[in-house]
């Protein structure tokens, strides 16, 4: 009987024989779309491929994960290239990936998208954070491979177009998974050697050969940097995450040596162009000059400059005779003043004019004695006062008042009954 049947691990291991030893199994591409996927602090994930009638378990190992270049996510449409095997554990078979690329798009591009929406969302592309490439640059620094065309064509321009700039070439790797980590290093390095302007690319490739510089290390070290730098990778339709993050981009390497340095025919074009006209401005002021002093020089008080005493003597006379005839009239008129005084009566016979005022006088007391109240009392009349209060009317006086009458030779009180 015990040859009779198996074991679920003898089972689930048979079936597990029979899957590695299939053909199509071992080597397949499976379109899907993901759901569920998480990763763990193994570094293992885990995730379901699913369409819209069925479903697959599958697991990306910690060694193959790392070579991803981008993250995978739910919902996302993707083709999984891996071999289906049994887990005989739990007796389920299940898709092992190797490589996940987005259906339709490379893994690259998929990548390049996210980091870059990542990186523009924390503001790394800001023009805020952009430095200004200097015009007129003395030292500039070549971020590249040592040996190749790019670097020629940035030396070759610069020493054509502004031969007075020296020229420092960092060399390090460009294409590779051990160039990113090299391009950093030089950039720091770079900043060490009182650089102007920095120049960080290579020449064209695929986009995996360009990769290293859509690396978020690279990435962030040029934004970090202290020298303004121009990214300068590959062709011209070519667009890494360096160019977004760089303080300027150029379309090719030779375009970037362009941009860092000018053009030394142009400054001389200029410079006789400023020469030629702070020349002819001083032209201009000298002959502007001269006329203003011919014109000054043509006027009659430089030819005859005795005029100007002679004037000055006119109006000197004028004055003078205007001031003795004004003194002459003054003069006069207190004369005429003074005769006036002098016919006056009172200086011609002082003692007449005091009669006269005596006379005056003696008048005026006359007039005042008519009106003396005693003058009254003496003939006979007499003057009835209460309290001191003259009574000129009966109604003032009531029975029982006392009175006062006054006659010219004294008073006598008396009581009204």
């Amino acid at each position: 009987m015990e040859n009779e049947y198996l074991t679920v691990s003898q089972i689930n291991a048979y079936i597990n024989k029979k899957l590695k030893f299939d053909n199509n199994l071992k080597n397949i591409y499976v379109k899907g779309e993901i759901s569920n996927f998480k990763t763990y602090p193994s570094g293992h994930s885990y995730f379901t491929l699913k369409d819209k009638n069925s479903q697959i378990p599958a697991v990306m190992f910690k060694g193959r994960r790392r070579y991803l270049k981008f993250e995978p996510e739910n919902g996302m449409k993707v083709i999984v290239k891996g071999k289906i095997e049994v887990y005989e554990r739990d007796g389920k078979y299940q898709l092992y990936a190797s490589s996940i690329t987005e259906d339709g798009l490379g893994e690259l591009h998929i990548a390049f998208e996210q980091l870059k929406k990542k990186l523009d969302k924390e503001g790394l592309f800001d023009d805020a954070h952009k430095k200004e490439i200097p015009k007129y640059p003395k030292r500039i620094g070549v971020v590249t491979a040592q040996t190749g065309a790019a670097v020629k064509d940035i030396i070759t321009t610069i020493k054509r177009r502004y031969p007075y700039c020296e020229i420092l070439v960092f060399s390090t790797l460009v294409q590779g998974e051990m160039a990113s980590g090299q391009i950093v290093r030089q950039i720091r390095h770079a900043q060490n050697f009182n650089i102007d302007t920095l120049i960080v690319g290579r020449g064209g490739g695929s986009i995996e050969d360009l990769w290293p510089f859509n690396e978020e290390i690279v990435a962030r070290e040029i934004h970090s940097c202290k020298i303004p730098v121009i990214s300068a990778v590959g062709h011209e339709t070519d667009w890494t995450i360096s160019d977004f993050v760089a303080d300027k981009r150029a379309p090719t390497p030779t375009a970037a040596a362009e941009i860092a340095v000018p053009e030394i025919n142009e400054i001389k074009y200029k410079v006789t162009q400023l020469n030629q006209r702070i020349n002819k401005s001083i032209n201009d002021k000298l002959i502007q000059s001269k006329q203003k002093v011919d014109d000054i020089s043509q006027k009659q008080i430089f030819k005859t400059p005795e005029s100007i005493y002679e004037i000055k003597q006119m109006h000197l006379d004028n004055l003078i005779g205007k001031l003795n005839f004004t003194s002459k009239d003054i003069i006069s008129e207190n004369k005429n003043k003074l005769l006036k005084i002098e016919s006056r009566a009172i200086l011609r016979n002082p003692k007449e004019v005091t009669k006269t005022k005596r006379e005056l006088f003696l008048r005026n007391v006359d007039k005042l004695t008519i009106l003396d109240p005693l003058l009254t009392l003496k003939r006979g009349y007499s003057i009835a006062k209460i309290d001191d209060k003259v009574i000129s009317s009966a109604k003032d006086v009531e029975s029982g008042d006392e009175l006062d009458i006054e006659f010219d030779d004294g008073t006598v009180n008396t009581k009204v009954i």
